[in-house]
């Protein structure tokens, strides 16, 4: 199957040639992905990668890339956390009709990650409501790549706080 993700990093050093950054990645695997170099210090790389599952595709493209930029910081892996507006265009629907759901059903609708002006709620949660209430526009490679990406977020995020502990 193919997967579509996308890798966000920190760059140490900011100032890294393009040119060399993109061979670089490409030398180690990394030919299947776009890569983004927009804002300094910041790396992007949105890939199209054939495996067997979607856990496998995102794990391997990390390996790609920590072999390239050893020093990069991975920042998250997408989808994963998301808006109303996110969810809409993934699926196909606008972002009233997702409003709508949130509204109809708010004691089974998933709470979100961080509630405000602008919720955030993890993809793979959405998903899978959706799919439980029977929704066809929930494909099982996008439900299954959002719980890779949740997932490889979440084991960051601990990593991150085992290693900066209070």
């Amino acid at each position: 199957m193919e997967f579509t993700f996308i890798l966000k990093y920190r760059l140490a050093d900011s100032g890294t040639d393009a040119g060399s950054l993109e061979q670089r990645l490409a030398d180690a695997g990394c030919d299947d992905a776009l890569l983004g170099i927009g804002r300094p210090g910041r790396l992007a790389l949105e890939f199209c990668r054939q495996a067997a599952s979607a856990r496998e595709a995102v794990l391997s493209a990390l390996a790609d890339v920590q072999r390239a930029v050893p020093d990069a910081e991975l920042i998250e892996v997408s989808p994963d956390l998301v808006g109303l507006t996110d969810v809409a265009d993934l699926l196909g629907m606008s972002r009233q009709n997702m409003r709508k759901l949130l509204l109809a059903h708010p004691q089974t609708f998933p709470a979100p990650v961080h509630e405000g002006s602008a919720s955030i709620w993890h993809l793979a949660d959405i998903l899978s409501w959706m799919q439980a209430r029977g929704s066809q526009k929930v494909s099982s490679e996008l439900a299954e790549l959002a719980a890779a990406a949740l997932q490889i977020n979440v084991a960051k995020e601990q990593e991150r706080l085992l290693q900066h502990p209070g």
